[in-house]
């Protein structure tokens, strides 16, 4: 029974879909005028491995992720490089590609751009226009009327009256209300634009995700996520906009990301202290940060550092030492699977509003048994390895090699030691090692041993002779 955690209740629901043969779930996804950051893998990574555990449950599920690729921040950032609008963003979308692949993120079933949906969000301001939930100021410009609709703040539990004695007056505008939200700005000089029913102009951020959400989900469909800094106003201003629209509930559960801290800070580049996937990457490898990410619930804050990247390699590389050099046929893996309750464990846990840390530590008590297996049952052993690869496979880890992961992947930290010694040199040091115990030169052997340390080389001496890892 799966259960999520609904923003809009407050509390955990037993999940039902609309449609049980066709479960849609929209995420908002990158304003992209610039790189990635650590907020953004965490929304790309905890969607991808919530979406992964929604289709084990239901035949059909339609994950769609949107781009923003018009908004004051792109336009503003491709005058500053003196390039188009297209270009700059063509080249952020390939660069996002690029780092959700490294992140083992699969790809969204749609990935919606902004601009391709300009005419449903033309429709769904003339609709909203002609209910009288919106109006045209005498710039142009064309607001939401905050007031006309009843349920607002009911998202986020934001007070209109609170709101309104916080709000900025901004002596230059035509609203009616300082709560109302712009759905159409009128065009500035050399700005991008199009053609409306309001004169020439682009569209305001919320209609966005309204009109390309419900485009392609329908007017009701069942979840809808995004980070937590979206709750208000973006996701309020979104259920103001579909429900005042279509008079019909717009979204059955709210799913949202918790922050990224650093020193236990919400990352902000106002502060100066955010970090992009890439330049992290540059570091540690992506199952790292994936594995780094999935180590803590999703809506709970995730305090980034170099220690708990750290501290996820190590971990990372005891779930891969667990399987190395062991392998089963899938027969004698589902055979392991019913003997014991560790699949039945993992995925209880993931119905239980996706905790990805209970499940994790699931996967430490099955290697754990691998390893005491290892010198008694080697035929359990290997089963008892497949399986856990098999339920790694199911939030995207533990998929690789075990013995090409554990010899080509760095550590991590700021440095990457011992990536610029080759293989076949450290199989070389190996097997004059061997050479010198062999010959009792046991101080040769200590000081190999000693020299591959330095250079991050762990070696592993069993009766099967020595392995080694990247350490």
């Amino acid at each position: 029974m799966l259960k999520i955690y609904n923003t809009l209740s407050k509390q955990k629901e037993v999940f039902h879909p609309i449609n049980p043969n066709k479960v849609g779930m929209y995420v908002c996804g990158m304003t992209v005028y610039d790189y990635c950051h650590m907020g953004h893998a965490r929304v790309l990574v905890m969607f991808d491995v919530i979406t992964r555990h929604l289709r084990r449950h239901f035949p059909n599920v339609e994950y769609v992720r949107n781009i923003t690729d018009i908004d004051d921040k792109i336009i503003k950032r491709a005058v500053e490089n003196k390039e188009d609008i297209y270009s700059l963003t063509n080249r952020f979308i390939e660069a996002m590609h690029e780092d959700e692949r490294a992140l083992g993120v699969l790809a969204p079933d749609v990935e919606p751009r902004a601009t391709d949906a300009i005419d449903q969000m033309f429709y769904m301001i003339e609709t909203l226009i002609e209910k009288g939930i919106a109006y045209q100021g005498k710039s142009g410009d064309v607001y939401y009327s905050v007031r006309d609709f009843e349920g607002y703040g009911k998202l986020s539990g934001k007070n209109l009256d609170e709101l309104e004695a916080g709000a900025r007056v901004d002596i230059e505008t035509d609203k009616r209300d300082p709560l109302d939200f712009v759905l159409w700005k009128m065009a500035k000089p050399s700005e991008p634009s199009w053609s409306s029913p309001w004169g020439d102009g682009r569209p305001g951020w919320h209609i966005e995700c309204s009109a390309m959400s419900t485009h392609h989900l329908g007017n009701h469909f069942d979840i809808h996520g995004g980070g937590m800094d979206l709750t208000f106003p973006h996701h309020e201003n979104e259920i103001a906009q579909s429900e005042g629209a279509h008079d019909c509930t717009f979204v059955n559960t709210w799913m949202h990301v918790g922050f990224v801290n650093i020193d236990n800070e919400k990352m902000s580049k106002s502060l100066n202290n955010f970090f992009t996937i890439r330049t992290v990457l540059e570091s540690y490898d992506g199952e790292t940060l994936r594995y780094f990410i999935m180590s803590s619930h999703y809506r709970s804050p995730l305090n980034f550092s170099d220690d708990n990247l750290d501290l996820a390699k190590s971990s990372l590389t005891r779930l891969y030492t667990a399987m190395r050099g062991l392998s089963a046929s899938d027969a004698a893996m589902d055979e392991v699977s019913q003997r014991f309750d560790f699949e039945k464990r993992f995925n209880a846990a993931l119905d239980d509003d996706f905790n990805t840390s209970i499940a994790l530590s699931i996967l430490f008590e099955l290697a754990k048994l691998v390893n005491s297996e290892r010198e008694k049952d080697i035929d359990q052993a290997n089963a008892l390895a497949q399986l856990l690869q098999k339920l790694g496979g199911y939030i995207g880890i533990l998929q690789t090699d075990a013995d090409s992961f554990l010899k080509h992947t760095p550590q991590g930290g700021t440095k990457k030691r011992g990536v610029d010694l080759a293989d076949e040199d450290i199989d070389a040091k190996i097997k004059q090692r061997n050479e010198a115990k062999g010959n009792k030169d046991f101080a040769l052997s200590d000081q190999i041993r000693d020299e591959l340390i330095d250079l991050g080389v762990i070696l592993e001496d069993s009766a099967n002779g020595t392995s080694w890892r990247r350490g």
